[in-house]
């Protein structure tokens, strides 16, 4: 149907046009989409299993749908995708505020239209991307937004008594008619809002200071929550929740190869930043640092870890590379553990601390997260420094350790030039050797990299000793550190 050659109700009515309910208009589109093998939600990774059969059952049985799940759960996403599944164009009544259907008119403005035009009622055309209205919860929202209020202006200017329907200014819901209507973290609005929203969910009809209005809405309500809210902030009315038919839960990413890409796909970098080399190791290493934060006793669990951190710190990550290059003017440079310095603010800027988490400070729980994240991630590259240690077999790590406890020290900032960074890397004794003989097809980018994941991984099982320099690490020997430390400490007694 060429829907731009019909401009009026009778030319609709000769194409044999049939009105459907936004709900049955989803169900339809659904139906055809998962009948045709179709991908939906599209952009949405790692609910193939979990959330999206659960969202299409929901769309099937034509529910109102409530998202509750922890930040940066895609929750809103998945809200505005469902646009993708109503028709691509609807006709409504011209001049319409809430956008009538011709065959089905509501407002007194569309009925009156079509009692005085007929067949000649002028109609337009409306794309599914205008059919979306979203509102996010705040303590501040009124009946007034949400529905609508009676306007004096209008009805002085139109001479009208507050007993007429036209005296009405429509709120967000009401303009939402035939569309889909999100609020999100819904146990934000107050109590008292909440219940002004029973009436328009079951019963469809409308109340305003005493107006009241029977307005059959065609609405889809999607609402979304963080399960915190319903303790710390607020929590959704029952008989409110008792009306939304359908509750879905999100979840964070179960595996590292998902949570990774979610981060590429998110990660916004320029053409420039996406020639800099960044290593599957640290790909890896930047999704591990938010799994670390979803266990870590630092941090406040009910809060969530949001998505967001990984995309941050990734961009952070190439984005300390890059500077490092403008400074030393490399024409290119590939990303190293030491400028994990640069993520630091990606990640205390992502994480609600428990008082213990406070106590340590958000730089020192971020160091930390860094630090488990290359221990969990280091004995799939290379043996276990703790069992090496213990076992019969020759220590592979031996002859770094012995370089070190003879005075050696490696200090790797993140403003190195690829030079430096090499030739402080190479003068540890046996350090290229080990990851030679470990990953012998590795590149010369590859193999430096590695050398010193080795040293991380080495201060991580508490083999070295690892200092936090002002921009990078410094490592020394772990025996020589301590006595060190007990040397100054000694330096403050007073011997009498």
């Amino acid at each position: 149907m060429n829907h731009e050659s019909i401009t009026t109700l009778g030319q609709l009515k000769a194409t044999n046009y049939q009105s459907r309910s936004v709900k049955d208009e989803l169900r339809k589109n659904l139906i055809t989409q998962l009948q045709n093998k179709e991908v939906g939600f599209e952009g949405v990774l790692g609910y193939d299993e979990t959330v999206i059969p659960e969202l299409q059952t929901a769309i099937l049985s034509r529910h109102n749908i409530l998202l509750l799940g922890l930040r940066g759960q895609a929750k809103t996403r998945i809200a505005r995708l469902m646009v993708n599944l109503l028709d691509e164009y609807i006709p409504y009544v011209s001049g319409s505020e809430i956008y009538d259907d011709p065959l089905n008119p509501i407002s007194l403005y569309a009925r009156d239209l079509i009692a005085e035009k007929g067949d000649d009622t002028p109609i337009e055309w409306q794309h599914r991307s205008d059919r979306y209205t979203e509102k996010l919860a705040t303590p501040d929202v009124t009946v007034a937004d949400l529905i609508g209020d009676v306007d004096p202006i209008k009805a002085a200017t139109l001479k009208l008594t507050y007993n007429d329907e036209r005296v009405i200014h429509f709120g967000l819901i009401p303009r939402a008619h035939r569309s889909i209507f999100v609020i999100n973290e819904l146990p934000d609005l107050q109590a008292r809002i909440q219940v002004a929203l029973f009436n328009m969910l079951q019963e469809k009809d409308i109340q305003i200071r005493g107006f009241k209005l029977r307005l059959p809405l065609d609405v889809q309500f999607v609402f979304t929550a963080n399960p915190e809210d319903y303790t710390n902030r607020g929590s959704i009315v029952t008989p409110l929740k008792d009306r939304i038919e359908s509750q879905i839960l999100t979840h964070y990413p179960k595996s590292i190869a998902i949570s990774r890409k979610i981060t590429f796909q998110e990660a916004k970098l320029t053409p420039e930043q996406r020639l800099i080399e960044v290593d599957g190791l640290l790909k890896d290493l930047v999704e591990q640092v938010a799994f670390e934060a979803r266990r870590s006793e630092f941090i406040d669990q009910k809060s969530g870890v949001s998505a967001r951190l990984t995309i941050s710190a990734y961009e952070n990550l190439v984005s300390t590379a890059e500077r490092r290059m403008l400074i030393s003017h490399e024409k290119s440079t590939f990303a190293r553990i030491s400028d994990f310095t640069g993520i630091i603010p990606a990640v205390t800027g992502k994480i609600e601390l428990v008082y213990e988490g406070e106590l340590e400070g958000p730089a020192n729980v971020a160091n930390t997260l860094i630090g488990k994240s290359i221990r969990t991630l280091f004995t799939r590259y290379f043996p276990d420094p703790e069992k090496a240690k213990k076992s019969k077999k020759v220590n592979p790590y031996a002859p770094i350790s012995e370089w070190f406890s003879e005075g050696g020290t490696c200090d790797l900032s993140d403003v190195l030039t690829t030079a430096q960074y090499k030739r402080e890397l190479m003068k540890v004794n046996g350090l290229q050797d080990l990851v030679k003989t470990l990953h012998p097809k590795l590149s010369a980018n590859q193999t430096l990299l590695m050398m010193e994941f080795v040293l991380h991984g080495l201060a991580e099982y508490s083999q070295l000793n690892k200092d936090f320099l002002a921009n990078g690490f410094g490592f020394s020997d772990m025996f020589d550190s301590l006595f060190n430390v007990d040397m100054d400490d000694d330096e403050d007694l007073d011997f009498k």
